[in-house]
């Protein structure tokens, strides 16, 4: 397992609903919380290591676990209320962009027992919540920038296709 990059056709792709929580699924959570750790990330999706999955791992001191999964997570509300701060994302290195976000989302998923997590999330980790959902649909960081941003960017990265 490794970080897909750049141009990899699985970052597009729609990660598909998992069905049943077993020990293949816990395993690769965990091989993502290493990985992300690895790559001194705070956020990682199945499509990010290859895996058509639902699946994210992430990071936050705001929660009781400091690393967590969650399986099959769904943005149920975002605040109309939006902020633009500096996003990475480890599939693209050395690429950090403004990109704006809803400030607050309530969040549903499943933990790594099957159990219903539900997270009231804002600043950091809203914005870590929206990224690695956005992965999980085949949408990418800079899809969020207006279309001169985007020019801009292809402008300095002429091998990234945005």
């Amino acid at each position: 397992m490794e970080i897909r990059k750049f141009n990899d056709p699985v970052l597009r792709k729609r990660a598909i609903k998992v069905k049943k929580i077993d020990e293949e699924i816990r395993k690769i959570a965990s091989d993502m919380f290493s990985i992300m750790k690895e790559g001194q990330g705070v956020g990682l999706a199945g499509p990010q290591v290859g895996i058509l999955k639902r699946i994210i791992v992430f990071e936050s001191d705001h929660l009781k676990e400091s690393v967590l999964a969650l399986i099959n997570p769904k943005i149920i509300k975002k605040s109309r209320e939006k902020a633009e701060d500096a996003e990475g994302c480890l599939s693209f290195p050395g690429i950090y962009l403004e990109i704006k976000r809803s400030k607050e989302v309530f969040v549903k998923g499943l933990d790594l027992g099957g159990n219903i997590v539900e997270i009231k999330a804002k600043g950091l980790l809203a914005r870590i919540l929206q990224h690695e959902i956005d992965h999980l649909n085949g949408t990418l960081f800079f899809d969020r920038l207006n279309l001169l941003k985007r020019i801009k960017l292809k402008f300095k990265n002429p091998s990234l296709k945005v």
